[in-house]
């Protein structure tokens, strides 16, 4: 049996894209057309479809597991693409929006580090931020990959990573997977008790912002630390 041939609609698709943007698509049209990059000549309108219709959203669809896309008849060529993209969109904003003094705006802080952790939803991360005498941004870098409370959050590795760049002053943050944007009771305790760890080597802990839903909760600001 020949295969249907898609070219006509796919042209008609990409002059539209080049005519109008994608604020004149729907989400699952915005789909199909990225899998166009991934999923030569076939229907990718349905694909799309299928793919927002099982996990809810396009947003949802992106910030799928690997596995559960693979279940869902994507091959790892295809996942790879997809999952490419909120790790680009991370980067994106990061660079944009990127101070070139490095000096941190702490007015601002809150969406500078919500943007670190774009495509970052599926399982806890940890940021941690450093700085000099001046404010200024001396290290920034996702530390930790696992719950923020367990042992894969080495206390000896962030003092030492302070030390090593000379730093006075900190905030760390992690995301939580869950969707709400609240500290635990552990995530306190273990909050003080890297404050004091940073303190006996004169850095000071200024902040612990936990991360969700696009959304940023800071401890101190609740009077929690």
């Amino acid at each position: 049996m020949q295969k249907a041939d898609h070219s006509g609609h796919r042209a008609r698709m990409k002059k539209k894209l080049a005519e109008q943007g994608l604020d004149a698509f729907e989400p699952h049209e915005v789909l199909e057309i990225m899998l166009y990059y991934a999923i030569p000549q076939r229907n990718t309108n349905d694909i799309a479809k299928n793919l927002i219709d099982r996990f809810g959203s396009f947003s949802a669809v992106l910030d799928a597991p690997a596995e559960a896309l693979r279940r869902a008849g994507l091959t790892d060529h295809q996942i790879l693409y997809l999952k490419m993209v909120p790790d680009i969109t991370r980067m994106y904003l990061v660079d944009k929006y990127h101070n070139p003094r490095k000096v941190m705006d702490y007015e601002h802080i809150s969406s500078y580090i919500i943007d670190k952790f774009v495509g970052y939803e599926e399982r806890e991360h940890v940021l941690l931020i450093l700085m000099d005498t001046k404010g200024k941004e001396v290290f920034s870098g996702i530390i930790s990959r696992g719950d923020f409370c367990s042992a894969s959050l080495s206390f000896r590795e962030i003092v030492t990573l302070a030390l090593n760049y000379g730093a006075v002053s900190a905030f760390i943050a992690h995301s939580h997977p869950s969707g709400q944007a609240l500290p635990s009771k552990e995530d306190v305790l273990v909050t003080r008790d890297l404050k004091e760890a940073l303190k006996a080597v004169g850095v000071n802990l200024l902040d612990h912002f936990i991360v969700a839903d696009h959304d940023c909760v800071s401890l101190a600001e609740s009077g929690m630390i």
